[in-house]
This record gives structure tokens, sequence and C-alpha cells, in this order.
């Protein structure tokens, strides 16, 4: 456990789990996933409400939850601290400050020759043609579903508590949902931010639970689960979002740098990797290479349990180009509308917010969000709303949206 730092409205602890990991390439393992907890040191009196916030696929919970210093403004565990939240941010294995297995030797980035490429001559001056040593995926949905299971029972515990809230990022509805349609019992209420949400999702061998889909992805040297994990660069990172930028100043202009920043801290064997000078890196984001499932169109409205026994509020960005794309894609067809719409209860708000995108929670439409999440977690509703789609414009006004 590293030091206890006490600021104005919170004390910050970062923490560490204990968990007997279920991922193959560790399977048995006592493993440590990362938390970092934001206990507020003023509630309002009667019991405390304690958060869990998940990161998605790519950005580490720290990083997207919790930028530092003069970014604090944008740091969402803060400010729902700030609110009188106990708030904790966690990270899944193969993320951030957690047990990375198979993930530090660089053979085991995607055998593609851009990949390869991108590790000359950082850490190591030749380009490596062999197979990964680990020629498999990393984690899976059960390992995920597991992780989170472990770090809600120690939230549980440790706040003495029967139930928390959940706040998810993107990919981390995959995770979020799923967990609490299972589990519903330890959960208040679930806000997902601009989430992750294909349709046509990968189903289990009976296709009505969640179950894992028999068999197994197979190895082969090529084949897109037969290695442990990609990198990322900064310029991927700023393409990616230049792509959602459509209105003048949806972001600062150092905002780049600084989330960059942020991802290297979290990853401090990414940010000796990649870079065209050796010794000289400018540093890699590992990504962990997922095989995921439980999270569609059938499997959201199992037992009726979203929307009805766990509330869900969603928020996404207008330009956002991840989460909304064509339904000719198959596998890759992601609608937040339609996760909206397939959601079987009627305790469920979704707001579209105008200029703002994928990284939201890096731009000035971050505000936005944090005011929306402690209304959630406050009183049930937002905007004075408890059920509905709206599109809410640059001026803060609602327009209700055909569901």
């Amino acid at each position: 456990m590293a030091a206890t730092v006490t600021q104005a409205v919170s004390e910050v602890t970062d923490l560490y789990v204990d968990h007997i990991s279920t991922i193959p390439a560790n399977a048995g393992d006592k493993v440590k996933l990362f938390v970092r907890e934001h206990k507020a040191t003023s509630h309002g009196g009667g019991p405390r409400r304690p958060v869990l916030m998940l990161h998605g696929r790519s950005v580490a919970g720290v990083a997207a939850f919790d930028l530092p210093g003069k970014n604090k403004r944008y740091s969402w565990a803060a400010q729902l601290a700030k609110a009188g939240h106990d708030v904790y941010v966690m990270e899944l294995q193969g993320s951030g400050l957690s047990t990375r297995p198979k993930m530090d030797d660089h053979r085991n980035v995607s055998p593609a020759e851009a990949q390869r490429r991108l590790l000359v001559p950082n850490p190591n001056p030749e380009i490596y043609t062999g197979p990964v040593e680990y020629g498999k995926q990393l984690n899976n949905s059960q390992s995920d579903w597991d992780e989170v299971g472990a770090v809600v029972d120690f939230v549980l515990a440790r706040a003495g508590v029967t139930k928390l809230d959940l706040i998810g990022y993107s990919a981390g509805a995959q995770q979020l949902g799923p967990y609490a349609i299972q589990n519903h019992g330890k959960v208040r209420s679930l806000f997902l931010a601009a989430p992750i949400f294909p349709p046509n999702g990968r189903k289990s061998k009976a296709g009505t639970d969640f179950g894992a889909p028999v068999p197994l992805p197979v190895s082969t040297p090529e084949g897109a689960f037969a290695y442990p994990m990609t990198v990322g660069t900064k310029g991927g990172l700023e393409t990616s979002w230049l792509r959602d930028l459509k209105c003048p100043g949806q972001r600062e202009p150092e905002m780049l740098d600084e989330a960059w920043k942020a991802m290297m801290a979290a990853d401090p064997i990414g940010a000796t990797w990649g870079g065209a000078v050796l010794g000289s890196p400018e540093g890699l984001n590992r990504i962990r290479n997922s095989y995921w499932w439980g999270w569609n169109s059938t499997t959201v409205q199992l037992h009726k349990v979203l929307g009805e026994k766990v509330p869900v509020c969603i928020v996404y960005g207008e330009h956002d180009s991840i989460i909304n794309t064509s339904p000719d894609l198959g596998l890759t067809y992601f609608s937040t509308p339609e996760l909206y719409r397939k959601i079987p209860g009627t305790k469920k708000l979704m707001f579209r917010i105008s200029c703002a995108g994928h990284q939201l929670l890096w731009e000035h439409q971050a505000k936005t969000v944090h005011t929306m999440s402690e209304h959630w977690l406050k009183h049930g509703k937002v905007e004075g709303a408890t059920s509905g789609s709206y599109d809410r414009d640059a001026d803060g006004a609602l327009t209700l949206l055909e569901e």
C-alpha cells in the first residue's frame, strides 16, 4: 500500500487487491489488482456510498478518471469524492499498475509488421520475427468479470455496506453490464460513459446466457487471438481523437500531451518502448488483447435486471466515432442508442452531449459528465428526468429524442 495523501475533500490511497487469477496465462496465481481510493472526508452523514469506476480497453483507470496536478479539474474521481462519495478506481490485469502477465517481453506484441517496426530500436534494436512466446489472447470476459467481482467484494467489505454504484467508460461497459446483471444484489446503479455495445456480440454456446462460447478460439501464428497484446502510439491516439473534434475549443490544446503523459505514468515499461532514436524512447501504450462475449442484444435483457433492479444512466458525445458504427460490421457493429433501447426496464436515462467525442473525459464537456453523474448518484435522476433519451445542446437545453 502506498502512502495516503490527505486533500481538502478526500484522502487518496493506492491499494492492491489480492486475487487468484483466472486468466489462462497465469491461472491459479495470486495477482495484484490496483485500486485507487478517494475517500471523502465529508459525506453529509448517513451511510457511505461507495462508487467503483472501471476503465476501457486502451486507457488505464487512473489516466481515464484521475488526471493529476493542473489537470485535476478533469479528475472525475476527485469530483465525486468532493461531492461526498468514496470513490474507487480499479485496473484490470494487463492494464495500468495491475499485474501484467506475459506482457513484459516485446516479443509478445502482435506479430504484425507495423507492430514490430514500432519496437525498433527501443527496446530491442533487432526486429524479432519468430512467434510470440505466449500464443494466446491475454484475458477474456469471464476473467474480467472475476476481477471486477474481487474488487467489488473488497470495496463492500472496506465500506461496510452491501451495495455500491458502478461507473464504466467505453469498453468498461463490457465488464460492468454483465457483472451487474449476474450480481444485481450488490449493485445499486450503473452509469456508463461512451459505452461500447455490440448488438451482435459473441454469444455463449447456449446463446442465451453468460457462458463461454465453445470452443474458445484456437491460436494460429497470425491469428487475431494468438498474442497477448498490441501497442498504441501517441500519434495513433491523436489521429483517433482528431476524428471526433468537430467544435471550436472542444478540448484544450495541451490535453493530448497531458493525457499521454498520464497513460505513460500508468505503464512504466511501455514508457521505455518506441521511438526512432536508440536510448530515447517515446513510449508505447501496451493494450491487452481480449476475447469477449456475453454483451449483446440478448444478454442485456436477461432476467429484466437492467433498468429495473439496476437503474442505468448513459452519456455519450454526439461526435463519438467509436461507439456508433455501421450495422454491416458484424461483431464490430457498435450502437449506444441500441443499448438504451434493449435495456428492458423503465429506469433508464440516456444523454447525447453536444460538442463531445469518445475522449469526452478529457474534453471541455468533462464537467458536464461529472455533474450528471453526481446528480444520478445522489438523486437517481439527471436534469430532473428519471427516464428517457435526450439531446443536450451546447447551452444545456434538452430535447427529448425518439426511442
